[in-house]
This record gives C-alpha cells, structure tokens and sequence, in this order.
C-alpha cells in the first residue's frame, strides 16, 4: 500500500485490530473447539473398536464351539447359534453349502466362492476374524473364518454375526457428537466473553480515568478495585507513581519559578547598570561599570553552578570507594578559608574517620556546610569527625544565632529565606543547603540540623562508613 508522500504502510492485520476480550475468547474458543473435535473421534473410534471388539470376541468363540463339533464330526442338521442374526455356515472347496443354521439358506451361502478362498488362504491353520460389507444376509458384519476337515474332505467354517447395531450407534453418536461440539464451544465462548468482560472491566476503568489524567494534564487518581488482587496493587502502585510524578512537577514548576525569580534580580541590576552607562557615557566610566556588573554576573553563575549541579544529582557515574572524611573536610575548610579571615572565624578539624562514597560528591556537601557554617558563625566554626561500626558522622558546629526547629526542615528547600539571623545573605545561592542534603542522600546518606552544645546550630553528615 503507498502512502501519499510515495512511502509504503504496512497492511493493518485484523489480528491486530481486535480487542484483548476479543482476542482471548477466540483463542480459547478455538482451542477447546479442537480440543472437542478431538475428544469426539477418540471417543468415536475407542467406542466402535471396543464393540467391535466385543463381536468379534462372539464370533470366535462361536466358530470355536462349531469347530470342535466339526472335528467330532458331530454336526448336526442345523448348525447351533446363540442369537437371532448369527449366520454360521459350513462351505465345501467350491463355495456349497454343506451345513448351516437355522438363520441362513441351504442354497445361498453367506459369501461367494472368490472372497471365501482369499478368506482360507488368510486363515490357514487359525481363525481369522475380518469385517465385511459382501455377507449375504448382512449389510455389514464380523467374520470368524476357519479352515476344517469335514468328512475327510477340506471345508470351511464361516460363521458370522451382524455389525449393524454397531454401526448405528456409532452413527448416532457422530451425529450427536456434530451437534454437541458446536453447541458446546459456543456456549463456552458466550461464558468466555462475559467472564472476561467483567475481569476486564476494571483495566478498562482504569483505562479511561489515566486517559482522563493525561487529557486534563492535573493531578488525579485511578479507580482502586475493592477486590484486593494483582490489580488493586496495580491501581494503588499506579496512583502512587502519579502521586510522585505530580509532587515531582509541582516542585519543578516551584524550582523554575524561584529560579527565574532569583535570575530577575541580577539580571535586571545588570541591565539597568549597562543602560544608564549607554545613556551617560561619560558619566559612567568604565571602571565604575565594571564594578557594579562583577557582583551581578559572579551571583548569576554561582546560581547557575548550583543549579547544574542539582541537576546532575542522581545522573552522577563517579566511581565510590573509601574516602577519608578528615582529609575531604580539611579541603574543606581550606576553602573557605579565605571567608573565615574576612570575618574573623577560627576555623578547626577534630577527629578521622573512612566513609563510603565518592570524593568530589562528600567534598560539595562538606563545603556547602563549612561555607554555610561560616556565613553564620560569629567567632568559631568547628568540624568534628566521627568514627562509628556502619555509619560515620561529620558535624559541622557554628556559634552563630542557631535555627528554630520549626525551621530545620525549611532551611534544604531551595531559594528557602529565613525571617531570623540565618537569612541568606547576598553572597549566596540558596542552595547550598539544598544540593548537600539530595547529593548526601545520593550516596546513601543524609544531612539535618541539631543544636550544637555551646549554642549556635550543628549540622550532621551522615554516611556508611568505609
């Protein structure tokens, strides 16, 4: 089929078209179609060969009896049968009849003369037991042929009982069988079809409220089946996986809103800096612009560094291994050290400790601390390493104003201002804290805030030890 841009589209299958109902009831249906047809001839042939069996079981043991009476030469005018229709008849070389029972003719013997030499020469010195269509007083029947002597002579003992019965019944038995069959698998496709429905119904309803979910493009929630089976669980993983999925955007459309709220504030300090010095060249030189653009672009790319950086958290592949916490926190120290002495900060390691994780993602969270520590501090700062079996522990210890409990959870939301002394101050992002509590929880570990012992605010890194 050629599309109307000169493609070609591959031909829909109808197979493909159908319904998951639809589907499952024709497979089903089918199969037990087969399996019915299948059931229906073995029963068929094990029926007719088990009274087929049972008639030639009569006639061998018929022609048995009749033999030994022909062995004692002891045949009688009429030759004995058990049964009404049980033909037995004593034939010479030439197909004559030299004796027969009272069911059948002197003159008209039970077969002609070709098929009774192929039937001797089959039987030789046993009995053979044969079903034929070519008996003269039967339209089908078995057939015990057995070659004997009779007065000396050669002959042969035909005895024969009908087939008809059998025949009947096993024509009935197709016929109720051709009948049943389809009866059967209809039925059990109308009872496929509702039963599936009805377990259906509940993936349909689900169906249709995520379809609802996705057209409106809000929150929302699934049906939870009341029966508590796999598609309960089903629904309520789902419904907690929109739950995540529309926490995970209400805190993106927040973190883009701050962001750009945060961005506005440079970015317009800069543009009204470059404007005026558009308008008044020469009473705004250049050194002057320079100095109040520097601040701005510098808090632009420390918010840009801190968003890329909490933007990578999760994403992160650097390899994990022991680290020394003392030597990561003296790194850290070291870098902020500069701060430290334009505020008069005295700032100290204590303690030595291996963590588990990696080097550059425990060195961020260390410096965010420290740097953050610092910023608050009045005259000490002091960080001190803990050792322990499974966990191990860096506190961060500041002597500065401390923070409310009620506030402790506050201070790792992103762009988070506190009304008390640990307002951000203008040199920062905002979030510093925020990046050290999600890269923490990255390697396995967390942050959170306590007070410290001699007043001020602690800060605790914890991670698995090494």
């Amino acid at each position: 089929m050629t599309t109307p841009g000169g493609g070609t589209r591959r031909p829909t299958r109808p197979w493909r078209g159908l319904s998951l109902r639809a589907r499952l009831t024709l497979v089903a249906t089918l199969t037990v179609a087969v399996v019915l047809v299948a059931g229906a001839v073995a029963l068929s042939a094990a029926l007719g060969s088990a009274r087929t069996a049972a008639l030639d079981d009569v006639v061998r043991e018929r022609s048995q009896t009749l033999a030994a009476l022909v062995a004692d030469d002891r045949v009688p005018d009429a030759l004995p049968v058990a049964q009404p229709g049980e033909v037995a008849q004593l034939l010479d070389t030439a197909g004559g009849v030299l004796a027969t029972s009272t069911t059948a003719s002197r003159t008209l013997p039970v077969v002609d003369a070709p098929t009774l030499a192929g039937w001797r020469a089959r039987a030789a010195d046993d009995v053979l037991v044969v079903g034929t269509a070519a008996s003269a007083y039967d339209d089908v029947a078995r057939v015990a042929v057995r070659a004997v002597t009779y007065r000396g002579e050669p002959a042969t003992l035909v005895t024969t009982v009908p087939a008809t019965d059998v025949e009947g019944v096993l024509r009935a038995l197709r016929v109720a069988l051709l009948l049943v069959v389809p009866v059967l698998t209809a039925g059990f496709g109308v009872v496929l079809w509702t039963v599936l429905g009805r377990a259906l119904a509940p993936v349909e309803h689900l169906r249709a409220a995520a379809d609802r979910v996705a057209l409106t493009g809000g929150p929302g929630s699934l049906p939870v089946p009341a029966a508590d089976d796999e598609l309960g669980a089903l629904a309520r993983t789902l419904n907690a996986m929109l739950d995540r999925l529309e926490v995970a955007a209400a805190r993106q459309r927040a973190f883009v809103a701050d962001a750009a709220h945060e961005l506005r504030s440079p970015v317009a300090a800069a543009r009204a800096a470059v404007e005026v010095a558009a308008a008044h060249p020469d009473a705004y030189p250049v050194a002057d612009l320079v100095a109040d653009l520097a601040p701005q672009v510098a808090r632009m790319q420390t918010l840009v560094d801190d968003l890329l950086v909490l933007a990578r958290v999760g994403a992160s592949d650097a390899p994990r291994g022991p680290v020394r916490l003392d030597a990561v926190a003296t790194d850290a120290v070291a870098s902020a050290a500069p701060t430290a002495r334009e505020r008069g900060i005295d700032v100290r390691v204590v303690g030595q400790a291996t963590a588990t994780g990696a080097v550059d993602g425990v060195g961020r969270v260390l410096r965010n601390l420290v740097d953050d520590a610092v910023r608050h501090a009045r005259e000490r700062v002091e960080v001190q390493v803990e050792d322990g079996p499974t966990t191990v522990r860096v506190l961060v210890d500041d002597d500065g104003a401390g923070i409310a409990v009620a506030d402790r959870e506050r201070v790792f939301e992103r762009f988070v201002r506190l009304d008390e002394a640990r307002e951000r101050d203008s040199g920062g992002s905002g979030l510093g804290l925020a990046i050290a509590r999600e890269v923490a929880r990255e390697l396995g570990g967390d942050v959170w805030f306590e007070d410290a012992p001699g007043g001020g605010a602690r800060a605790v890194l914890e991670l698995p030890a090494g």
